[in-house]
């Protein structure tokens, strides 16, 4: 993600608090079934499935839909890219908190 003179950008598709939850619940796990992922994430099914489309179709995350025990299952896991689009989001939000941070010190504030 480029920077901009005012500090990092973030990225607008990773940065939406569903999709963020969706993707960080992943970066710590191989892959997670829906089910999984709706109570960790606290979204509704229809949420959640809105915000997983979004994430397959920028390439970030595969959907495999299979059967368990003749049951539908939803499996879902990040992709490479995926990966390291979360891992940049949090190294920008960490940026951004230092030149936050450096910006309040120029200014003779105080940060929390």
């Amino acid at each position: 993600m480029p920077e901009h003179s005012d500090g990092p950008i973030l990225d607008r598709l990773i940065h939406e608090p569903g999709r963020l939850a969706i993707l960080t619940v992943l970066s710590s796990v191989k892959s997670a079934d829906f089910v999984f992922l709706q109570r960790a994430t606290r979204l509704t099914k229809g949420n959640l499935s809105s915000h997983l489309t979004k994430l397959e179709e920028a390439g970030l995350v595969t959907i495999e839909k299979r059967f368990v025990h003749k049951k539908p299952n939803t499996n879902v896991a990040l992709t490479a890219l995926g990966e390291e689009r979360i891992a940049h989001h949090w190294d920008q939000l960490e940026r951004l908190k230092n030149f936050l941070d450096e910006s309040d010190e120029a200014v003779g504030g105080t940060a929390p």
